[in-house]
């Protein structure tokens, strides 16, 4: 079949009325053809602005020349030089705005399916038993990992292909962070994909402790002081939900959009077979338009709601990928754009009964670049509903900063540390992602774990 050089090759996905029903992967990748088909279209560019795009730096025209070539194990292990999460990644990273947004390809056509192509590359080195390999001598170091989530997973497998002997303490009782409790498994399928990566990252002699909390199991200053660790890695993410401090937001029926997906991913509320309680609401309005906010939304649909997404200002400004907007409106997500809530409004029992809301127009550009959203006055009204699941963003949980001394943090409560090590105030400790950031990208936590193993390679050759 000829190929259109100039787009993209068209990747299969569920029916969108037939995906709404459950909670299979939507987007369904590649198959050998179509990603030998694809790989074709990349220039192979000499300066490859793609790999500045990225922030863990893939090789991308390697990995791609070999998927061209048919050679998809040597694809695998070019991406592996730089990545420990690529099924993960070619899945839920931004490329549009990454290695895609910067495709020579892209100016008078369609960037390469840079994203497709990792995933189909990850997903065929999984199915054909292709593991990472280890070949540092061991240096007799410990470093300690706080969270294993992307950046804490990423660190630590960079540290084991030193020569390091690291250990990850994870507070929830399963591995994975993020990946594992807000994204949603028709997004990312945790035992198809999570948990074989987690298991890549374990292979290369990372180990894994889950229920350890730090900060009340034990401190990072007990870490070094006490049990022998040289250094240690901060990547223990933002999950703590911010709120609008509005009436009524305390009544039954209200969630963070953390909890929903929490409770629903990893402890799988939307299987019959778990006990695990979740408000399936006939009427949800989730507040927000990131994307946190679709993956909300669209589990709620899922669950058998109306969705409605509450979001003030357009959505010329939406924070969400072009894709998951996109997806969420082909599955029936109603969008009420230019509209900001005031009140949760109650029954006599306590439960949400409804929202009030207030029109917006956009004035001014803010800090962030974007237009300011101003009330119109006189214009409130409100929307029926028995549940409402707020989606503003999550900054990190203060406990670890707290029982730590010397520990820098900024107003945000997050730690201060520098952008290209990840060194913080703390001699030996290092933090990354959004910890460091606040909310991000997985790719962008990625990358800081990168820094980091780099960092502390750097700061552990020096002690004797």
């Amino acid at each position: 079949m000829a190929i259109d050089m100039m787009k993209k090759v068209p990747v299969r996905e569920q029916e969108p009325k037939v995906r709404a029903t459950n909670f299979d992967e939507v987007c369904l990748g590649y198959n050998k053809e179509e990603a030998m088909d694809e790989a074709t279209r990349c220039l192979n560019c000499k300066n490859p602005q793609c790999v500045v795009g990225c922030p863990v730096s893939i090789n991308i025209p390697g990995f791609i020349d070999e998927v061209k070539k048919g050679d998809f194990k040597k694809a695998s292990e070019i991406i592996a030089e730089s990545s420990a999460l690529p099924a993960v990644c070619g899945r839920v990273c931004p490329q549009e705005s990454q290695c895609e947004g910067k495709c020579v390809r892209g100016i008078k056509g369609e960037a390469v399916s840079i994203g497709k192509l990792e995933r189909f590359v990850a997903d065929w080195a999984r199915e054909n038993g292709v593991k990472p390999e280890v070949k540092a001598e061991k240096k007799g170091k410990k470093v300690a990992v706080i969270g294993s989530g992307p950046s804490g997973l990423t660190c630590a497998g960079d540290l084991a292909k030193l020569g390091y002997d690291v250990t990850i303490f994870e507070a929830l009782h399963k591995a994975g962070g993020v990946l594992v409790y807000g994204i949603p498994e028709f997004r990312l399928p945790k035992d198809k994909v999570v948990q074989p990566e987690i298991e890549n990252v374990e292979a290369l002699g990372v180990k894994i402790e889950t229920d350890v909390v730090i900060g009340k199991s034990t401190t990072i200053d007990a870490l070094l002081e006490e049990e022998g660790f040289d250094a240690v890695y901060v990547g223990s993410g933002a999950g703590l939900p911010k709120f609008m401090g509005i009436p009524g937001e305390q009544a039954l029926g209200v969630y963070s959009a953390n909890e929903f997906l929490t409770r629903n991913n990893l402890m799988k509320a939307y299987r019959d077979d778990y006990d695990t309680p979740i408000a399936r609401g006939k009427k949800v309005v989730v507040v927000g338009g990131g994307n946190v906010a679709m993956d909300a939304a669209r589990t709620a649909l899922r669950l058998g709601a109306e969705v409605h997404i509450v979001y003030r200002r357009s959505e010329a400004e939406l924070p969400a990928r072009a894709e998951e907007v996109h997806h969420a409106k082909e599955e029936g997500i109603i969008f009420d754009l230019l509209q900001n809530p005031t009140e949760i409004l109650e029954d006599e029992n306590g439960w949400v009964k409804g929202i009030k809301v207030i029109k917006m127009e956009l004035g001014e550009p803010d800090a962030s670049g974007r237009r300011r959203p101003v009330e119109i006055e006189g214009s409130e009204y409100e929307i029926e509903c028995d549940t409402v699941i707020m989606s503003l963003g999550t900054s990190p949980n203060p406990l670890i900063s707290s029982t730590t001394k010397g520990l820098e943090i900024n107003k945000r409560q997050c730690i201060v540390a520098d952008e290209d090590t990840g060194a913080t105030s703390k001699s030996g400790v290092y933090a990354g992602g959004d910890a460091v950031t606040g909310a991000a990208t997985v790719i962008l936590a990625m990358g800081a774990g990168k820094a980091a193993a780099k960092g502390i390679d750097e700061f552990l050759s020096k002690v004797q």
